[in-house]
């Protein structure tokens, strides 16, 4: 009776009471949701009425909330602030979990009433989002194994259930291993080039660890600042060797073998369902359709940037080669350190001249205010809702008529707990209520920043500056949710679409009328410079064609793994070393491995859809040619983005949602340009 999880919440907006949760709360809490929604579940299949829309699918819609509920926080905090306790706990009932949800999805009496109805669509009279959440649910069941033979249910029971226990030990192993190096430095010498914020950063680390001198870890605010400034090629070939073997040393955190069972798992419960490839499966329900689609634009994409991106690297091994000799080859190692440099030399731009800039909380109040100018919407810290770190901010997000529109919780900085990278999550959905209330949003987005020191507080790189603008992107997606049912709120739409509300933000990055409303000095309050500003804008496309390769390296990675016909038993380095090759600048390193630690497409949603980020940035370089026209702080534009994509969902097909806003169908033609490659 005292697991806060089976009450009344009593919080401000109904959050999440973090400060009353104990871990061991948890598993009764999902199992007394699970039979819960088992017995929702019986009650809609024995239902002697004729299945309708409102006995069947929105029941069904309304079942398992407490579940939701409860796993909802837990897997959120198996990303932002895990700890033995919870992995044990979600190594013990994740097989439960995916059995459970097996048990729904393959329940043949519940799935021939969803049929019944689907089968009579036509005749239902059904607004437009009820049509879409029936063709959502009976999709679903079919996607999950419905239509199976009896033999066959069992076998994707099997495969579901394995796949869901690697899933997590793939993620497991790669927090730990991240975790677990240091790069521990005692000579000052070794520190020659980098900046004092980094040599600061690392000297707190040490301290945290009860350790004298420096240490440097695999955590990007550590990470990519030694990798930019060091000037001891040997520690940085150390470093760098340290992060692209993660999860390959043959030991109990390796995750070679599990990369091997995820792709022929998932190959296998693919062909169980009728498709050639995972690939085909997951396509199905993409803007992009299929696979000949995604290699169409990732091939468009090689064709049109790698002239340019071998001119970049060719610039950056001339300058290194000024200092090193004739005979230097540009390795991996080697390729932040001189592009800084060279960066620096054609725009007069280190990015260490601008931290003092973008300090943190400047920074919110600039990407705050940029939702402020756009859309009128207001943030306001509320200290009284519960958080579950010290670290994180819970703001109440209000609309331009003062009417609430959602919690916002903001986590910024990397700790032990934390798994790497940014992300934006929702504790609780937007919904409509059968009375009509509009049960709001609680979003999240959570990063891993430069943390204060004792003498400085968080300052950030432009970099992360880019990543904030994005991640919040994706935030507004969730809080200007608008829809009636839960299952198409907000950021649930399809993969290849969701990245277009957080890239589009990306672009204000280089806008001198958004750096300008929020970019001061953090000692001084002087604005940024105007020459600062015009190096950021003039260095917006430093390298454009390098990154874009990279991109497309990783979806050609990508797509290697989920467009296979065969069960793979090779050699797991080989393959990837073979599958990204044409996308490649610089030499491939021995022993080096993204696939063991590629989170994305192994662990996260992005299995055969990594490709989603390109895909949306043809859109997202699309629709900001709106705002750069008719001025980046149009409150139209951005009311038309709101209503038309932000707002809806996934009650559309994005291309509708899309064409609305738009007026059109995209083109490549407007990211080639905004990359000067056209």
């Amino acid at each position: 009776m005292n697991n806060p999880f089976l009450q009344p919440y009593n919080t401000p907006h109904d959050t999440t009471p973090f400060d009353r949760i104990k871990i061991t709360d948890f598993e009764p809490a999902i199992r007394e949701g699970m039979k819960i929604e088992d017995e929702e579940i019986a009650n809609i299949t024995g239902n002697k009425s004729e299945p309708d829309f409102e006995n069947t699918v929105l029941a069904l819609e309304h079942a398992g909330k407490l579940l939701d509920r409860v796993t909802t926080v837990f897997f959120n905090l198996m990303s932002a602030e895990t700890s033995d306790e919870l992995d044990a706990i979600a190594e013990k009932l994740m097989p439960e979990l995916t059995e459970h949800g097996n048990n729904i999805s393959l329940n043949p009496q519940l799935f021939e009433r969803v049929k019944s109805v689907y089968d009579r669509k036509d005749r239902l009279n059904l607004t437009p989002e009820e049509s879409k959440l029936l063709e959502k649910t009976y999709d679903g069941f079919i996607r999950n194994g419905a239509n199976l033979k009896d033999e066959e249910k069992d076998a994707f029971r099997k495969l579901s259930a394995e796949l869901s226990t690697l899933t997590l030990k793939f993620s497991q192993n790669h927090l730990k291993e991240t975790n677990k190096y240091e790069l521990h430095i005692t000579e000052r010498k070794n520190l020659e080039g980098l900046p004092d914020s980094a040599i600061e950063a690392a000297e707190h680390t040490a301290k945290e660890k009860g350790k004298e001198g420096w240490i440097f870890t695999l955590q990007a605010p550590s990470y990519v600042p030694f990798m930019k400034y060091s000037r001891n090629r040997e520690l940085r070939k150390e470093l760098y060797m340290a992060y692209n073997t993660q999860c390959t040393h043959n030991d109990e955190l390796d995750n070679t073998e599990i990369v091997k069972q995820l792709v022929n798992k998932r190959m296998e419960l693919a062909q169980l369902l009728g498709f050639g490839t995972y690939a085909d499966y997951v396509l199905k329900k993409r803007m992009a359709e299929n696979s000949e689609n995604v290699y169409k634009l990732l091939n468009d994409l090689l064709d049109a940037y790698t002239p340019t991106a071998h001119k970049e690297i060719e610039e950056i091994e001339e300058l290194a080669r000024e200092t090193e000799g004739e005979t230097f080859r540009l390795m991996p190692w080697d390729l932040s350190y001189y592009a800084e440099k060279l960066k620096n030399r054609k725009y007069s731009l280190d990015e260490e001249a601008l931290r003092p800039y973008f300090e943190l909380s400047r920074v919110k109040e600039g990407v705050f205010g940029l939702a402020t100018k756009l859309y009128g919407i207001t943030f306001h810290e509320n200290k009284d809702i519960p958080v579950y770190h010290p670290d994180v901010q819970a703001f109440e997000v209000y609309d331009a008529d003062g009417t609430f529109l959602a919690v916002l919780y903001t986590d910024f900085h990397p700790r032990k707990g934390k798994r790497s990278g940014a992300w934006m999550t929702s504790y609780k959905e937007q919904w409509i209520e059968d009375d009509g209330t509009n049960s709001r949003p609680h979003v999240s987005v959570t990063m891993n920043f430069t943390k204060p020191t004792t003498d400085k507080p968080a300052l950030l790189t432009f970099s992360e500056v880019n990543t904030f603008l994005h991640e919040f992107g994706h935030a507004l997606h969730g809080i200007f949710a608008n829809t009636r049912f839960q299952c198409m709120s907000g950021t649930n739409v399809y993969w290849d679409f969701v990245e277009l509300p957080s890239q589009i933000m990306e672009n204000f990055a280089v806008e001198k009328d958004f750096l300008n409303t929020f970019a001061r000095h953090y000692i001084t309050g002087e604005a940024i410079p105007e020459n600062l500003i015009k190096s950021i804008i003039d260095s917006q496309n430093f390298n454009v064609a390098y990154a874009c390769l990279r991109q497309v390296s990783f979806g050609l990675l990508d797509m290697a793994w989920y467009t296979r016909k065969e069960t793979f038993d090779g050699d797991v380095k080989e393959y990837e070393k073979k599958s990204w090759e044409k996308a490649q600048l610089l030499p491939q390193v021995d022993d080096t491995c993204m696939s063991v630690q590629f989170g994305h497409i192994m662990s996260g949603g992005y299995s055969a859809g990594y490709y989603s980020y390109k895909w949306a940035e043809v859109l997202d370089a699309d629709a900001f040619s709106v705002f750069k026209e008719k001025g980046i702080f149009n409150r139209e534009v951005a009311q038309s983005f709101r209503e038309n994509i932000l707002s809806k969902g996934g009650t559309e097909h994005p291309m509708v949602l899309y064409k609305r806003f738009r007026g059109q169908e995209p083109g490549i033609d407007a990211l080639l340009k905004r990359n000067g490659i056209i």
